[in-house]
């Protein structure tokens, strides 16, 4: 006789499991091609989950009561935002923080402690670059303070943890470049997203950066890339968008929220 599966665990010690929007193919506020926000709530609570990440701002209720009875209806919680931006130009400062600040109001008003950064990528999905793909060491020295700026502001202001998102085609692709930001930033302030996906398009060891920056290591994106795929995206120099036509990302965006001992980040959860 059959038994009926195991309900799905959701938390374990200082972890919590969960998931978001990009697993539903949401990666915009607004798009007539995604799935309505009520019909991702109600399939992330028909699968199991507890827990999940806020996605793109302006896809879920932007109203802290409305969200929250939305949430409330389904028996989910938050365990992160997430938002976009540059760090490492100066000229953009302002538009970012505004964004940011935003993302951290609703994500503090859901009782969430972490925000997800994502950098921009640096070349379109026709594969013509909007920028140089390598940052220069001013560049860098730039991204690190304005990380540790921006990481300071939200952990003083709203109680949140910053973790930064490395992502495909951007500057914080590669290991060496992930590695970078964390030597040039300040662990109180600015921390990693480990995304086991992007880091494995970047040609990285997600094993070695948890063994060596396992303390940076605040927040998790489980996922996995198609190896075929990314054998013709170096072979063929193809763009990220390109390789997510191909198939080159599987899975789903799988979130954990690590909630570090306070004493680690010098504030309380």
């Amino acid at each position: 006789m059959a038994t009926a599966p195991s309900p799905l665990r959701t938390t374990a010690g200082n972890l919590c499991l969960g998931s978001a929007p990009d697993s539903w193919g949401v990666w915009f506020p607004e798009d007539e091609h995604q799935v309505a926000y009520a019909r991702f709530l109600d399939e992330l609570a028909a699968a199991g989950y507890q827990w999940l990440e806020l996605g793109p701002y302006g896809y879920l209720p932007t109203d802290p009561r409305r969200l929250k009875a939305e949430l409330d209806a389904r028996g989910l919680r938050v365990s992160g935002g997430t938002a976009f931006g540059a760090l490492h130009r100066p000229d953009a400062w302002d538009e970012l923080l505004a964004h940011v600040r935003k993302v951290a109001e609703l994500t503090a008003a859901t009782g969430a402690h972490h925000l997800v950064l994502i950098p921009p990528m640096f070349r379109d999905e026709t594969g013509d670059h909007t920028e140089p793909p390598e940052l220069t060491a001013e560049q860098w020295a730039g991204f690190g303070r304005s990380a540790d700026r921006l990481g300071k502001l939200l952990l003083d202001e709203y109680g949140i943890r910053l973790v930064i998102h490395p992502h495909a085609d951007s500057h914080l692709q590669t290991q060496p470049e992930i590695e970078r930001l964390l030597n040039e930033s300040d662990g109180r302030y600015a921390n990693l997203c480990l995304d086991t996906g992007h880091v494995a398009y970047g040609g990285g060891d997600n094993l070695d950066l948890i063994r060596r920056f396992g303390k940076r290591v605040g927040y998790v994106h489980i996922k996995q890339m198609d190896p075929t795929v990314l054998a013709q995206v170096a072979a063929e120099n193809l763009s990220f968008g390109e390789a997510v036509k191909r198939g080159g990302s599987g899975g789903q965006v799988i979130t954990v929220d690590m909630k570090p001992r306070p004493a680690f980040y010098g504030a309380t959860s």
